[in-house]
C-alpha cells in the first residue's frame, strides 16, 4: 500500500504504525538511504505486508514531538486533568500546560526547552500518564502514593516548550516550510538538523531569562544561530513569554526543568537559592543516582531566573548520557532513572518552608 507522510512523521512512526521495522522502509523506498533519513509532509512510502515474523520496535523507540502531544490531549482532558494553552510558538503551535492534582502547594515541571531534546517531554508525558492512572486506581507507583501526594500538591507541567523546534530536529526541513530560508540561512546550507537546540527564530530559549542575561548573551553568538544565541533582549521569543507569564501567574513553590544529557542535577544560581535546596537535590539526586551540581557556570536559564526572581528552589534535570539527539534507545535509560527524581519531587514540599519576593 502507499502512505502519504503527515506532519510530524518520522520513520520510526510510520514503521510502528504499520507493525513493520525502519529496515523494512527502506527496503521498498529506493529514496531512503537510512534510518535516520527525513521524511516530509506529502511525501508518498511503500509500505510493505506484514509477515508474522516482523515485529515493530514499539512506541517505546518511538520519537515524541508535537503532533504526538495533541493526540494526548484529548486523554488527559478524559482523565480530568486541566489543560490550558498559555501561549504560541513562532510558527502558532500551542503550548500546553497540564495540570493534575488538587493540592495547596503549586509546583512546575517543564520540559521540551531545547530542539534537539525531545525524549524529555516524552518522558514528561508518560509521567503525567502514570501519575493519573495510579491516582485513579488509588495504585502506588514504584512505590509512590500518587494519590496522596496529589491531594497536597498542584503540578503545572509544560512537556513542550519548544515544538516549532523539536519538529525541525524530527522532520527536518522541506520546500513548504514556512520558514524554509531563514532556517537554512542559520545553518548555513546544511539540511542535518541533529544539532539543532534553538526555536526556529534560531534563539535558545533557556538564554532568554533576565538573569544574568547580558553576560550570557555577550559570551554567545551575536546572531541567529543554531543553538545559545541569546536573542536581541530578554524574553523576545513568544515561547519564553509563555512559560514566563504562566511563572508570575501562579505561585510555584520550586520548579524542575528536564534537558538533556548528563545526568546531573544543578540546584543554584550565584547564591540566591534558599538553604533548603541542598536537602532538596539530595533527594532528588539518591532517588535518580544523578550527581548534583550546584552551578552550570552560565546565565539566562530559566530556572537560574527563577531561583534569582521568587528566591525559591529551581532544578535543572539533565537526563540521559551521549551526544544530543539521544538515540531513541536512550529512553529506557532516562525513564528508568528519571521517573523516581519526578516522583520524589512530588514530595519536596515537605522541606521546603516558603519565602517568596514573587510579586
Amino acid at each position: 500500500m502507499e502512505y502519504t507522510v503527515k506532519q510530524g512523521d518520522t520513520l520510526a512512526k510510520v514503521a510502528n504504525q504499520f507493525g513493520i521495522r525502519p529496515f523494512d522502509l527502506l527496503l521498498f523506498n529506493s529514496h531512503l538511504t537510512s534510518e535516520i533519513d527525513y521524511i516530509y509532509p506529502g511525501q508518498l512510502l511503500h509500505i510493505p505486508a506484514r509477515t508474522d515474523n516482523q515485529n515493530a520496535a514499539g512506541s517505546s523507540w518511538e520519537e515524541y514531538g508535537p503532533s504526538d502531544l495533541e493526540k494526548d490531549i484529548p486523554f488527559f482532558r478524559s482523565m480530568g486533568a486541566r489543560v490550558e494553552v498559555i501561549g504560541y510558538s513562532v510558527m502558532k503551535k500551542p503550548i500546553y500546560a497540564i495540570v493534575i492534582g488538587s493540592g495547596k502547594k503549586s509546583i512546575f515541571y517543564s520540559a521540551g526547552w531545547h530542539a534537539n531534546e525531545w525524549h524529555t517531554t516524552k518522558f514528561l508525558v508518560q509521567f503525567l500518564k502514570e501519575c493519573l492512572a495510579a491516582g485513579h486506581k488509588n495504585k502506588k507507583m514504584y512505590g509512590y502514593d500518587v494519590a496522596k501526594w496529589l491531594k497536597e500538591v498542584k503540578l503545572f507541567a509544560v512537556p513542550l516548550v519548544n515544538p516549532d523546534g523539536i519538529e525541525l530536529v524530527m522532520q527536518g526541513i522541506y520546500d513548504k516550510h514556512p520558514h524554509y530560508n531563514e532556517v537554512l540561512k542559520i545553518n548555513k546550507g546544511m539540511t542535518r538538523f541533529e544539532h539543532w537546540s534553538s526555536n526556529i527564530r534560531g534563539v535558545d530559549l533557556n538564554h532568554q531569562w533576565p538573569a544574568g542575561w547580558e553576560r550570557e548573551a555577550d559570551e554567545s553568538p551575536q546572531m541567529p544561530w543554531s543553538r545559545h544565541y541569546s536573542g536581541t533582549a530578554p524574553l523576545t521569543e513568544p515561547e519564553a513569554k509563555a512559560v514566563h507569564r504562566l511563572t508570575l501567574r501562579n505561585t510555584f513553590s520550586y520548579v524542575l526543568a528536564f534537558h538533556s544529557q548528563g545526568q546531573v542535577i544543578y540546584w543554584g544560581y550565584r547564591g540566591y537559592e534558599p538553604k533548603e535546596s541542598e536537602d532538596m537535590v539530595k533527594r532528588l539526586s539518591l532517588a535518580s543516582s544523578y550527581t548534583p551540581v550546584h552551578t552550570a557556570d552560565s546565565d539566562g536559564g530559566y530556572k537560574d531566573w527563577f531561583i534569582q526572581e521568587t528566591g525559591r528552589p529551581g532544578f535543572t534535570i539533565e537526563v540521559g548520557v551521549g551526544v544530543n539527539p539521544l538515540s531513541n534507545h536512550s529512553y529506557a535509560e532516562i525513564w528508568s532513572n528519571a521517573v523516581m527524581l519526578a516522583l520524589e519531587g512530588l514530595t519536596l514540599h515537605t522541606l521546603y518552608n516558603e519565602r517568596s519576593r514573587l510579586p
